[in-house]
């Protein structure tokens, strides 16, 4: 027996010889991988009160309600809430004193012989941390990359029964319990993109933090939060839908920062390919700006994070760092319009080679991956520090040989430049603005939107230890 085999049986074993632990495990659309651990490690009469697998769509909508997508976070939802009612009225009284009750599901899609495509799935367990507790529950979404429909369900129950046995027994901390999905897999094998932590077990936990924990412990290359901090899986939000992303530190947001998105997304809906749409706009955090400094920890992030919910916008955690990653990730959920709102600096940067040493085609390799599809960057000009002149897209000055292709970029209409701008906010630097106010000085005031002011007082974000500003309502 590999080791993998033997962790996942020991995880279910031991779940099996809780005596105090019984549930159900609903399953559909790739068999019954998970509660099948469970049965073959033996014990499981005490530890499953029902298995179910409601395959036909039929009997699955008469089970659990109506769906528009049989694989979706509002089916996963359906069941958990249906088989814990279920489990609860059937048992509580008799063993509830003894028992701490669980429901398993998930909902996946596995390759198949017309869909020989990667598998995906919803998980969760909606369970009792202690007796007569109410119920937490844990939500995640996956991604199957085995290269058959067996190996995928295979990973899928690994997957399953690292849920369960975390839920019970490696709650605290969190980051364990995160890390503990991918025992005995592989990125290969699985990706997580999204989780969502509830209930009495798990108060006080920001579900904003543990997408950070996906990106950070390299469960996934992106996940996703709303403005209100609610975590989606991307696809969610982003299918089939135009998208507008600014990349930044938003160490804070700037005057400058906003007028940029701003600019550009006036633009954006202007397109052809865009107009009549409400297209997605976002701001993307990479893991190389979040960890820029080393006093940028987890309370930091979350501070960036308010503000950014605070100016209404979505937010990506990423670790991506060229351009082209990140149009790569978003054309996964998106036929549309892909619009990057950069600074002129960033043009720079797309046109030097030592960012590229990983790619044979450098350069030119780069920017055929970034505009193989439908991308559009659009380009905010800045104030040059020391002349105080303004340059603009136009008046790039790109070493040769790369100036002809920032010419071509720009006759093809691939980069266009950014023409109603705010010349009051060219000067504006995010590191010296985070430096005002560090220091306390009053400039960096003038610098951010007012009620990014107010928050970073009412906070005390960034080192700010002045008193708070009054409020805006």
């Amino acid at each position: 027996m590999d080791d993998t085999a033997s962790n996942t049986r020991q995880k279910a074993l031991a779940l099996n010889l809780d005596a105090t632990t019984y549930g159900t495990f609903a399953e559909i659309g790739a068999g019954q991988e998970v509660a099948r651990w469970f049965f073959s490690v033996g014990g499981a009469a005490g530890t499953v009160a029902k298995t179910i697998s409601a395959y036909d769509m039929a009997v699955s909508t008469g089970l659990y309600g109506p769906t528009q997508r049989y694989v979706s976070r509002q089916r996963l939802e359906a069941m958990l809430e249906q088989e814990f009612a279920q489990l609860l009225e059937r048992l509580a009284n008799g063993r509830g004193d003894s028992k701490r009750f669980f429901v398993f599901a998930d909902t996946t899609a596995t390759s198949s012989y017309g869909k020989p495509e990667n598998g995906r799935g919803w998980l969760g367990i909606r369970f009792q941390a202690e007796l007569h507790h109410s119920p937490s529950e844990i939500i995640v979404h996956a991604h199957l990359s085995d290269s058959t429909a067996a190996r995928q369900q295979e990973a899928l129950g690994i997957l399953g029964v690292n849920l369960i046995h975390g839920a019970f027994h490696r709650r605290n901390p969190v980051e364990d319990l995160v890390a503990s999905l991918m025992d005995g897999l592989s990125r290969d094998q699985v990706e997580i993109d999204m989780i969502k932590l509830s209930g009495p077990a798990f108060t006080g936990v920001d579900n904003r933090l543990m997408s950070l924990q996906l990106v950070e412990q390299g469960l996934t290359d992106a996940a996703m939060f709303t403005a209100d901090g609610q975590v989606v899986q991307p696809s969610e939000i982003l299918y089939k839908r135009p998208i507008l992303v600014e990349r930044g530190s938003f160490r804070p947001a700037t005057n400058l920062t906003l007028d940029l998105l701003d600019r550009a997304r006036e633009q954006f809906l202007e397109e052809p390919d865009v107009r009549g749409q409400m297209p997605v706009v976002l701001a993307e955090m990479t893991l190389r700006t979040l960890a820029a400094s080393s006093d940028a920890g987890h309370p930091d992030f979350l501070a960036r994070a308010d503000i950014l919910g605070a100016l209404g916008y979505d937010v990506l955690i990423s670790r991506f760092e060229p351009f082209y990653q990140l149009a790569e990730y978003l054309a996964r959920y998106t036929d549309g319009l892909i619009g990057l709102a950069v600074g002129l600096p960033s043009i720079r940067e797309i046109a030097d080679e030592k960012y590229y040493a990983d790619l044979p085609g450098g350069v030119l390799e780069s920017a055929g991956r970034l505009f193989k599809r439908s991308v559009k960057m659009y380009v905010y000009p800045t104030r040059d520090p020391v002349s105080g002149l303004i340059q603009t897209l136009d008046q790039l000055n790109i070493p040769a040989p790369w100036h002809h292709l920032n010419k071509l970029l720009l006759e093809i209409g691939r980069v266009v430049p950014i023409r109603s701008y705010d010349e009051s906010y060219l000067s504006i630097r995010t590191p010296d603005v985070l430096a005002k106010i560090q220091k306390e000085d009053p400039a960096w005031e003038s610098m951010v939107p007012a009620v990014v002011v107010e928050i970073i007082k009412a906070k005390h974000l960034f080192g700010w230890q002045g008193e708070a500003a009054p409020s805006l309502e």
